[in-house]
């Protein structure tokens, strides 16, 4: 499995009608593309920061979409009023305890190690990040995504409602600082989303 993620600094004013645009004309025509599993859109409405993210069932049809998504991006862009920095990632890690609500809330953090280390990263993810999320309250969902050529990686944990997210800072934080010293990376940041679509359509894989 494989993912393609689309962030855009947007303007503040521009964010809802980014929204619906991805919603009602993105989405449709990237399902339709072969080999798609759906798509995802986070929203921090503070700092305009959006991702949309699409999935993909082989690096195959992941390239083979590339010019039926570039006018799409574009689009977007122009839209948000921003410039799109597009990053490709291996889909190494998900899980999820139930489907998403209105009002969920995700928590993402991006990192950096050895790529040598990319198995040792995933194995932390799997064996004991994931266990710990699954104990914490209203804890939905969590996945990870690699670039084994760069190292870097992105974990993102969806929660049940902004309430939830925020209970946990406490304790993510310890649990994200333990992680991050076991697989050997460097947190790179952290921010806090709203969810603004979640069809994103990928098997459990722990």
């Amino acid at each position: 499995m494989y993912a393609r993620s689309t962030t855009i600094n947007a303007r503040p004013e521009n964010i809802d009608a980014g929204i619906a645009y991805v919603r009602d004309d993105v989405l449709p025509k990237v399902q339709r593309i072969d080999g798609c599993t759906g798509l995802s859109m986070i929203v921090d409405r503070d700092s305009g920061r959006c991702i949309v993210t699409a999935g993909w069932e082989s690096e195959e049809a992941l390239r083979n979409s590339a010019d039926q998504v570039s006018p799409m991006r574009d689009r977007a862009a122009e839209l948000f009023g921003g410039t799109p920095e597009v990053e490709v990632w291996e889909v190494a890690g998900m899980h999820r305890d139930h489907t998403s609500r209105d009002g969920a809330c995700v928590r993402v953090t991006w990192m950096k190690g050895d790529p040598a280390n990319a198995d040792r990263a995933i194995d932390t993810f799997k064996l004991g990040v994931l266990p710990a999320l699954e104990e914490l309250e209203g804890f939905c969902s969590a996945s990870l995504l690699i670039d084994r050529a760069t190292g870097r990686a992105v974990s993102s944990v969806t929660y049940d409602s902004v309430e939830a997210m925020r209970a946990t800072r406490g304790q993510a934080t310890t649990l994200r600082t333990g992680a991050s010293q076991e697989a050997g990376a460097e947190i790179l940041d952290v921010c806090e989303f709203d969810l603004a679509l979640a069809h994103l359509h990928v098997p459990e894989m722990v």
